[in-house]
């Protein structure tokens, strides 16, 4: 099981940086970010603190790593054009030599559409848009041209060149859903995120597993990442136990959830709690 860290945005930069070289430095797969502009505020209600944006960390953590995987954890389709994400995901791809996997969400933080006025569509109108919004940056990836005609996006013969350098560039999709989430992820994607229990991971991959044999697709094509936080005082007994569980429910990705509430020196010793036990942890 691959093990990696994402970054809490709300940490400073130099912070996240550090975090993030640190993360290389002993040997983990991947550090991922999430997309968010504020912090979460109840009711949709606008909330005050920092939050760093999250392409432009990891476009920034590309340019100070060599080896370490990259991904968003997720980018949020209501933010940004698909032709823009396609774009934007092509171009750091050449950065990193070929490190990115682009994780996709449908969003979901109503406070910051509110402050911002970007509209959150109600929740089957959205998924809707979200399986065209990745269907379309998929095919721009990975076709010379591309031309959508659909309900929510319209493309005429577009490019996106120069493009990856993997062939093909990894799809993430994230979120819960199995009636509509997960039936996209079957469609399109290399792997799905969703944050659980071992024993709700378990019996998500399972509703998984039957969306990729509705369509067709082998189950073992879509890699499965989820994760969780470290108790500063968690013995390594118990991360080994954990990391264990997540093995035994499928995961093939383990990832650490970095909080702003821990110091970075705290930060820095999961990381390394967590490759110890990912050493001597059994799958």
């Amino acid at each position: 099981m691959r093990l990696s860290v994402c970054l809490d945005p709300a940490r400073p930069w130099a912070d996240a940086l550090a975090l993030a070289q640190h993360a290389e430095s002993v040997g983990l797969h991947g550090v991922w970010v999430c997309d968010h502009f504020m912090p979460y505020g109840g009711e949709g209600l606008p909330a005050a603190g920092p939050v760093l944006e999250g392409w432009t960390v990891l476009a920034a953590v590309a340019a100070r790593t060599t080896r370490i995987r990259l991904g968003t954890l997720v980018l949020g389709a209501s933010y940004r054009h698909p032709a823009v994400v396609a774009k934007m995901a092509a171009t750091l791809d050449q950065v990193s030599d070929g490190r990115l996997t682009l994780g996709l969400g449908a969003g979901w933080q109503p406070n910051e559409h509110t402050a911002y006025g970007i509209e959150l569509l109600p929740p089957a109108a959205r998924l809707e848009r979200f399986e065209e919004y990745v269907a379309a940056i998929r095919s721009l990836l990975r076709k010379p041209s591309t031309t959508v005609d659909g309900a929510w996006f319209r493309l005429t013969e577009a490019t996106c060149d120069p493009p990856p350098v993997q062939r093909p560039l990894p799809l993430l999709v994230g979120g819960g859903g199995e009636q509509r989430t997960m039936r996209v992820a079957a469609r399109h994607a290399e792997a799905w995120h969703t944050w659980a229990t071992p024993a709700e991971l378990a019996r998500k991959n399972a509703v998984l597993d039957q969306r990729c044999a509705e369509v067709g697709r082998a189950p073992s094509a879509i890699a499965r990442v989820t994760g969780d936080v470290l108790g500063p005082g968690e013995p390594a007994g118990a991360v080994q136990a954990r990391l264990a569980g997540y093995a035994g429910a499928g995961a093939d990705e383990f990832v650490l959830r970095d909080h702003r509430a821990q110091s970075l020196p705290e930060a820095l010793r999961a990381v390394d709690r967590l490759v110890s036990a990912g050493q001597a942890a059994p799958g």
